[in-house]
């Protein structure tokens, strides 16, 4: 069970968490926190004037300081609304789009984490928890801006108010009221002093406790969501539209879009929560805030009534004292608060402190207009994190310069490993793979991986403009992106767009986007590949989406499209190798083939004569 935390590593936990905001959006913090100070302070100037314009209403009603009062008191509060509404627009132009700006930062994470780190199942389910706190109930930074917003507005609340109710209790009832002089008593004074701050206290804390069942039931309310998010939409997602309808997948979530168990149903855990505990704890902080307000209007109004302050004050007093319970309310439960959500900020700090132990390189990549780069695998054996079985064993192999690869091989034979470790994903378990003769370790690890062009099979596309798509950038060179598509055989298409390279695909951003097929967004994603013009470009099946036509397109002029440059495919199509120089072929993480197709195919006994005649018989009699 997990020790319980005290107020100061509560405070160290907040404290770091605010930080990290600071770190990146500074000015979203300091606007916030400055319309909260000034909204805090700026209400005792009103009741400070208006008490004095009670006052001589009743006492000595001097017409030329009453319109001097009055003039004050309404200039005040012009500067006041205007110095206010300044500041709430600084405040709203700084945090417009706060849930991106937070997304930014676990986004800037993943960017900047080890490719080990982030491919680990783990790291996805701790993001998932932390982005379905963030989005459904708050917990992280959200409550934490929350939290301290309330911290400080409280504090300062509680300042202001003090400094104008110190008289309140200072000021003596005159001996004349008799049996009301008790009111001066110290021990009176300090009694109902102490029953103000426990009834004080008592309210938040009653708060808390209600407010702590939403966040200890945090995983049956996460779960709650993710059922809800699929089975409640189910109807509304186009894309399998045609299996809910053909196999009345609608049927399935009526188990749980009717069931009143649900978590947030009738009869679901939180109903009775709310019925119970969370109900209870809530009325009883609501009583316990009433039972204050008329402590205070029973102690001012009995000063009052014995002479010891004007009505002016009654009105300055009331209004302070009770801004100042308020305050003290506001600050025990913001307190509560920060401790109910420091548990979902180590969440975020166990996400944000995975450390990067890939080592980076110094080396410069050579720049190389000639293309010549050289990469050897030499004794290679490759076994995932926390993984017993080797992926890759004994790999050896030298890309020649300009040639044509095809890595072939049946599912799980570790063809996709072999392209990780080239890419430099993953290090090897064993042996090094070299680039130009030096361990790619060494290189600067963003520069090495700019030698490559890589279209994986689940490759992205934006609902951006076709350019900035190919070019993977808003600013590009419009010549060379056409180039590009044309290249890939996306002249037709692209001809029929109404924007040509600037219509935007899809309809997220522009009405008039163009949807494109899964054929259609592969050749984009190909062209992509060779708009970034490296040394090395690898297709991982590059055609699986295109059809017969398309691929043969593509494959004929290959040779044209890649140019000089060296050209690695991963295939189950074997057709596509015998466009290449060389093939491997893998089988159980070993490369158990090399050669040329027409070499490999004379093997009768060998997988790859086996792999080639498994799909030909099929377009053969």
């Amino acid at each position: 069970m997990e020790k319980k935390k005290n107020f100061k590593e509560i405070i160290k936990i907040n404290n770091r968490a605010i930080k990290i905001i600071y770190k990146r959006y500074p000015q979203m913090v300091i606007s916030r926190f400055s319309i909260i100070i000034w909204e805090a302070l700026t209400p005792y100037v009103t009741i400070y004037l208006s008490a004095l314009v009670i006052d001589e209403l009743v006492g000595n009603k001097d017409i030329e300081r009453l319109k001097i009062l009055v003039f004050v008191t309404l200039i005040s509060g012009a500067i006041i609304s205007l110095i206010s509404a300044i500041l709430n627009k600084w405040k709203k132009i700084q945090e417009a789009g706060f849930w991106l700006k937070i997304s930014h930062i676990f986004s800037e994470k993943l960017l900047n984490m080890d490719y080990v780190d982030l491919d680990k199942t783990e790291t996805a389910d701790l993001l998932a928890k932390i982005r379905q706190n963030h989005n459904s109930t708050g917990w992280g930074f959200n409550s934490l801006m929350n939290a301290y917003d309330r911290l400080i507005s409280s504090f300062f609340i509680i300042a202001g108010g003090v400094s104008l109710t110190v008289s309140l209790f200072l000021s003596p009832v005159p001996e004349s009221a008799g049996k009301y002089t008790i009111l001066n008593n110290p021990l009176f004074i300090l009694l109902i002093i102490a029953v103000m701050f426990l009834i004080t206290y008592i309210a938040p804390a009653l708060s808390n406790k209600a407010r702590s069942y939403w966040a200890i039931s945090i995983d049956l309310h996460n779960l709650s969501n993710r059922l809800f998010g699929f089975f409640g939409f189910l109807g509304c997602k186009r894309d399998i539209a045609t299996d809910v309808r053909i196999y009345r997948q609608d049927k399935i979530c009526e188990k749980y879009n009717l069931n009143k168990e649900s978590a947030f149903c009738s009869k679901g855990v939180f109903a009775k929560y709310s019925k119970g505990p969370i109900g209870f704890y809530s009325a009883m902080s609501s009583a316990v805030s009433v039972i204050f307000t008329g402590v205070v209007y029973i102690f001012v109004c009995l000063k009052a009534w014995a002479g010891a302050f004007s009505l002016g004050d009654v009105t300055k007093y009331v209004s302070s004292i009770t801004k100042v319970s308020n305050g003290v309310s506001e600050f025990i439960s913001s307190l509560g608060d920060m401790k109910n959500n420091s548990p979902f900020l180590e969440q975020i700090f166990k996400f944000l402190d995975i450390p990067n132990n890939m080592y980076q390189g110094s080396l410069t990549v050579e720049k190389r207009n000639d293309y010549k780069y050289e990469i050897e695998f030499r004794n290679v054996s490759f076994k995932y994190p926390n993984s017993d079985n080797y992926s890759l064993r004994n790999v050896n192999i030298k890309f020649e310069i300009g040639k044509r690869l095809a890595v072939v091989g049946i599912n799980g034979s570790g063809k996709t490993t072999f392209i990780k470790l080239l890419c430099r994903l993953y290090d090897p378990t064993e042996g090094e793979i070299l680039l130009n003769g030096i361990d790619i370790r060494k290189y600067n690890y963003i520069e090495y991986m700019m030698i490559f062009s890589i279209v994986f099979q689940d490759f992205k596309l934006f609902s951006l403009k076709l350019g900035e798509n190919v070019a993977t950038s808003s600013n590009y060179d419009d010549k060379k992106v056409i180039d590009a598509l044309i290249k890939v055989g996306f002249k037709e298409n692209l001809d029929k767009m109404p924007k040509g390279i600037e219509t935007y695909l899809y309809k997220d951003y522009d009405k008039n986007g163009i949807n494109v097929s899964g054929g259609e967004a592969q050749k984009i994603a190909i062209a992509r590949a060779f708009y970034k013009n490296a040394p090395f470009i690898i297709l991982d099946e590059p055609t699986a989406a295109l059809d017969p036509i398309a691929e043969s397109e593509i494959y004929s002029k290959f040779n044209e499209i890649v140019g000089d440059k060296t050209a690695i495919y991963i295939s189950h199509r074997l057709s596509s190798c015998k466009f290449c120089d060389e093939i491997l072929v893998f089988d159980n993480g070993l490369v158990i083939q090399q050669g040329t197709h027409n070499k490999l195919i004379l093997d009768k006994n060998g997988k790859y004569y086996e792999l080639w005649y498994a799909q030909a018989q099929y377009y053969t009699k």
